[in-house]
């Protein structure tokens, strides 16, 4: 077997198939030509196979067997509908426009019977069928443009309801076929060849979706929003159009935005999953796909997915993206539940897919033992195989055993290529497996309502009564358990419980009390009893710790000397103490009210000097007024080696927590120090300033500590004042408004005072700075504020659409740490993650962009924001992002030097344009054609144009020669490109004068007299042997062009004028002489119109 090609790392899901159908439509008989399968529908229960014959069987999905046959005498089954809310209900829709809805009657073991018949579409052919989401109502749509709703009545709608025969309603007639219905929340959607169509069935008012048409079979579907945050609001609409677009409307049917899909489907196929045959990946490049979306369903967790006859495509709308397309052979029609597809293929056929994560396929394969299909797998999804989130399903030992299994002389390179990934796997935590292998083997143990789990010892630890106590509040507390349900995954969820696990083994490897040798349980893991000890424990360490500086600190005074054998003096030393310790406690609480007491004074001193208006507009002033208050910010509310410096007094003086912190530190000449350095260090000797000088040194390397919490409390108005300055100082500083200084530089105040900063002003400012070292400590400061937040928990899981999810969920966002998350998420996934930040935007802005991303990376985003944007607003749009309008060339020559052809392809040696180099593809094109359209004064039009001929973009460098009028240097750039649909095409350049024809002649001339000697180079002027010259510029093409305009005697007059020897060929010559005629008698017959107009004014004259 040849060595198997990796996936992309975007890719992290498959559709497989594990099940094969094909006998059970052999025990139906349904695999013959005479009647085969014509239209499907599924449940959590059923699957509902409609036939060409009439019949509908129902299949129970649990062990695939049939429980039910239907039949209809009114022609085959067209449409089948389960109802999704009550399974004894499935409505059907025949050839003959019959609809009727059925009763099962399957709890009571009853007969099923037709609960409502309609003919309301005889004779049409009905295309769609729905449910009422919450009633029993199904609305049918034919070809005719009718839509019906009707009624079934149940027994269990109450006494007398099956009696009762509900008429059909008309809903509506749309101007063309119905394509797709949808039903959501009292309204519903109706999408034709032509609208999409919003009703509200209780108000009966209609309305349509978006403005334009179209024309052809494009779907519509409801998207609840119905998890997390977003639970409770209205579902959107997704509304597919031409060219692989898909609008997003929301419930009230106003278009919001318009998803790109034609780029992104641009890549190879991910192969399907089956054992049918060797799944492999496509190599060749895909162009981009435009492609018709005749039927949208919303699909698993917050996914689009729709198909044509040869593929399926599901989307993640929120972010734009795919997340994967795979070509499925003769598509007829595709039901859905959850995660499954079930699939009609024109002959007839069923194909059972699922749609799951690579992991969770391959632990699939290996339980059905199809291992050379989980090999497989493994290598060409290795990037999601190899976390250690998948240790859960793929195990190391079972990829073992699975390599076992191959056979050698078969498969040598796929084994190969196997151990690669098992060499490459991050296995878990050993410490974590260890201590769930420890807990999970104690028999009696329960868990509370706060989360702690009390293990019970055995028999004879304790007495009868205890034990039968505890266990019976261990049984309510496993019943309360059961009640509480989990909003997550199952692998996330197991995810979360090893990293629970991991911590609690950590607090609680010490050892515990209980000495049980039971064998290992496969059970929950628990939490034992000796965390709490441990916790308990480790809070009185802590505060003895402290008691004891403090005790420290005071043994620097004097106390008396301690006399052996005097009874009293142990308690007078301790009363002492007490007393010492006490006057300690207030003289630092003292000390700190009245530091506050100044910082305050000195706030509303520079407050009131800022609002004076002779200091606000002198920058001198400002910057004295701020440098003293910034003196008095140091002193209080400083680092601690910034207060020990501003005081200028012993350790004793220090506030405490500073001295805890210093007596922390290990000494100069600790063992712990000499390890660390080098080996040339250690010889050198050691002295009281080897201290400060390592601190100076960590200084150069690592700058000052990011501090995102206050050091002291501060009272809610002195904090607000203190912002107030610290931002002022801080936008003041960063445009260089004062004296650059270690001591005052913008980078190190956001760094020692970031707590106070305002944090959106402190965001825009860095923004504006162009000092990039103010950008760097403010992502950091904003990296720091957000750690504890409950979204980088779910970022560092790796799941980049969860993540998207989650910070959606957030609305509304905040600029900072918002984009301290997209920093997080770009670090984690890089380009992938950029290309999903325009959903963010105007929050998140491209310059916020510019300086996180990479050049390429931040090309790709720039391209998807402004491809988001209608085509008409666009430009607009681009133009209002270029704040300063630098950013215009900035930005495009990124685009010219980024995924664009090499120059020695578009430009030769002495810098001239190669032939036909304009049809090279330029990846950022549109971008550039539109940066190009931008309006600019005339020297950043000249600037672009030298980049676009420097660069051998020439189809740019032509748009901006026509918008400066360089007519001259287009011309000529055109002859050396030699295609004469530059002249022709509406965004061409033809000439308007006969001098313009004459330069262009003479070039063409001069360019085909050179091009024998060239002709090697860029490729001979003969066309697979023959001379004909369509297409290329010449002087006879051109002579053609001229007599189109002027008449074919004057183009021959103007070849004479420029010295032009021609001889024309049969077809010009004969392109001639139709236009001599056509103009002849164009002159005939205008001469005819003006006599007979001449006539008639005369005659109303008379």
């Amino acid at each position: 077997m040849s060595s198997v090609s990796v996936v992309p790392e975007i890719h992290t899901h498959v559709l497989a198939e594990f099940d094969c159908l094909d006998p059970l439509l052999s025990t139906l008989r349904l695999d013959s030509g005479r009647l085969k399968c014509t239209s499907l529908a599924v449940s959590r229960k059923w699957l509902a196979l409609g036939t060409s014959a009439g019949g509908l069987h129902l299949i129970q999905r649990e062990g695939w067997k049939q429980r039910l046959i239907l039949t209809h005498k009114e022609g085959s089954i067209t449409h089948v509908a389960c109802c999704p809310h009550d399974e004894d209900f499935i409505a059907v829709a025949t050839s003959l426009g019959l609809v009727v809805i059925w009763e099962l009657h399957l709890e009571r073991r009853g007969r099923p019977e037709r609960v409502s018949v309609s003919w309301e579409h005889r004779g049409q052919a009905i295309t769609a069928i729905c449910w009422d989401t919450s009633s029993l109502r199904v609305f049918v749509g034919d070809s005719g443009g009718k839509v019906s709703c009707l009624r079934g009545g149940s027994s269990k709608l109450g006494k007398g309801s099956a009696f009762v025969i509900f008429p059909v309603q008309t809903v509506a007639t749309v101007d063309s076929k119905v394509v797709q219905l949808g039903y959501q929340e009292g309204r519903l959607l109706v999408s034709s060849l032509s609208r999409v169509y919003l009703c509200d069935t209780e108000k009966e008012k209609f309305w349509r979706v978006g403005y334009k048409e179209r024309d052809g079979e494009f779907g519509a579907c409801f998207f609840p929003q119905n998890k997390g945050l977003l639970a409770g609001q209205p579902p959107l609409l997704y509304c597919a159009r031409p060219g692989s677009r898909i609008w997003e409307a929301s419930f009230n049917g106003d278009v919001l935005s318009t998803h790109q899909f034609k780029q992104l489907l641009a890549c190879p196929p991910l192969p399907l999953i089956t054992f049918r045959n060797e799944p492999h990946i496509d190599q060749n490049p895909r162009g981009p796909q435009s492609v018709a979306f005749p039927k949208l369903l919303y699909f698993g967790d917050q996914n689009l997915l729709t198909w044509t006859d040869s593929a399926i495509y599901i989307f993640t709308p929120h972010n734009g993206q795919v997340l994967l397309w795979t070509e499925v052979k003769d598509l007829v029609d595709v039901a859905i539940y959850r995660s499954e597809l079930f699939c009609l293929h024109g002959s007839g056929r069923l194909s059972h897919l699922s749609f799951l994560s690579a992991e969770r396929c391959v632990e699939r394969l290996l339980r059905r033992e199809s291992w050379l299909l989980a090999a497989t797998v493994c290598c060409m999804f290795q990037h999601t195989i190899i976390t250690c989130r998948a240790r859960k399903s793929t195990p190391i030992d079972r990829l073992e055993y699975l390599k076992s299994q191959l056979s050698t002389s078969a498969n040598h390179e796929l084994i190969g290529q196997l151990e690669d990934v098992i060499a490459k796997l991050e296995p878990l935590d050993s410490a974590s497996s260890s201590r769930r292998s420890s807990i999970s083997s104690h028999d009696s143990f329960n868990v509370l309502d706060c989360g702690i789990y009390r293990v019970i010892s055995r028999r004879g630890s304790q007495s009868d009564e205890e034990s039968g106590s505890l266990i019976n509040h261990s049984m309510s507390e496993e019943e309360r358990l059961k009640d509480f349900s989990f909003v997550q995954d199952d692998d996330q969820a197991d995810h979360d419980l090893h990293n629970h696990d991991r911590v609690e083994g950590v607090r609680s490897d010490q050892g515990l009390p209980f000495h049980l040798p039971l064998s290992f349980r496969a059970k929950p893991p628990r939490i034992a009893l000796q965390a709490v000890k441990d916790s308990v424990s480790s809070f009185v360490k802590k505060t003895t710790e402290k008691i004891n500086t403090l005790q420290m600190n005071t043994d620097l005074r004097q106390r008396p000397e301690y006399r052996e054998g005097a009874p009293g003096d142990g308690s007078v030393t301790a009363a002492t103490f007490s007393e010492e310790l006490e006057n300690e406690v207030y003289d630092e609480m003292s000390s700190s009210q009245a530091d506050l007491l100044e910082l305050r004074s000195a706030t509303e001193r520079a407050l009131r000097q800022t609002l004076d208006p002779m200091i606000l507009l002198d920058p001198v002033c400002m910057k004295d007024a701020l440098l003293e208050w910034l003196l008095v910010l140091e002193r209080v509310l400083g680092p601690p080696e910034v207060v020990l410096s501003a005081s200028g007094s012993s350790d004793a003086d220090v506030p405490d927590e500073p001295s805890w912190e210093k007596d922390a530190q290990p000494p100069c000449d600790q063992s712990s120090f000499e390890e660390s350095v080098p080996e040339e260090a250690e010889s050198s000797p050691q002295s009281p300033e080897c201290e400060d000088n390592r601190a100076g040194d960590d200084s150069r390397t690592h700058p000052d500590p990011i501090r995102v919490v206050s050091p002291k409390p501060l009272p809610s108005d002195l904090q607000a004042d203190l912002t107030q300055l610290a931002t002022l100082y801080t936008e003041l500083s960063g445009f260089s408004s004062l004296p650059e200084s270690p001591a005052l530089s913008c980078a190190t105040f956001l760094r020692r005072y970031f707590f106070l900063l305002d944090q959106e002003r402190t965001g825009r400012m860095c923004l504006l700075c162009s000092k990039q070292e103010v950008k760097s400590s403010f992502i950091e400061a904003m990296l720091d504020a957000t750690r504890s937040s409950k979204v980088v928990e779910v970022i560092q899981k790796g799941d980049l659409q969860r993540s998207l999810r989650f910070l959606r969920e957030l609305q509304p966002w905040s600029s900072p740490p918002l984009l301290a998350h997209l920093h997080r998420l770009y670090e984690k996934h890089g380009e992938a993650a950029v290309r999903s930040i325009s959903q963010f935007y105007p929050t998140i802005t491209p310059a916020d962009v510019m300086f996180m991303a990479h050049s390429d990376h931040f090309l790709a985003y720039l391209d998807n924001l402004v491809l988001s944007q209608t085509e008409e607003h666009r430009v607009s749009f681009l133009q209002s992002l270029l704040e300063p309008q630098s950013l215009q060339h900035d930005w495009m020559e990124l685009a010219l030097s980024h995924d664009a052809p090499q120059r020695r392809d578009t430009l030769t040696s002495a810098g001239e344009p190669r032939w036909h180099s304009h049809r090279f593809s330029w990846g950022y094109g549109r971008l550039l054609s539109l940066l190009i359209r931008l309006p600019a004064d005339l020297s950043s039009k000249q600037k672009m144009t030298e980049a676009c001929r420097s660069h051998g973009y020439w189809l740019g460098y032509l748009a901006l020669c026509r918008q400066l009028q360089l007519r001259t240097e287009a011309f000529s750039t055109i002859c050396q490109l030699d295609d004469i649909t530059l002249l022709e095409e509406p965004e061409g350049m033809k000439p308007e004068t006969l001098d313009e024809w004459k330069l262009l002649i003479q070039l063409s001339q001069r360019r085909s007299g050179g091009s024998e000697e060239t002709g090697g180079m860029n490729g001979s002027s003969l066309l697979n042997g023959s001379t004909d010259g369509g297409g290329k510029i010449n002087p006879e093409n051109l002579t053609l062009m001229l007599a189109q305009t002027a008449g074919p005697d004057r183009a021959l007059e103007v070849l004479e004028e420029c010295g032009v020897q021609l001889v024309l060929s049969p077809h010009s010559k004969l392109v001639c002489e139709l236009l001599r005629v056509a103009e002849t008698r164009q002159r005939a017959t205008i001469q005819t119109m003006l006599e007979r107009c001449d006539r008639f004014l005369w005659s109303q004259h008379a």
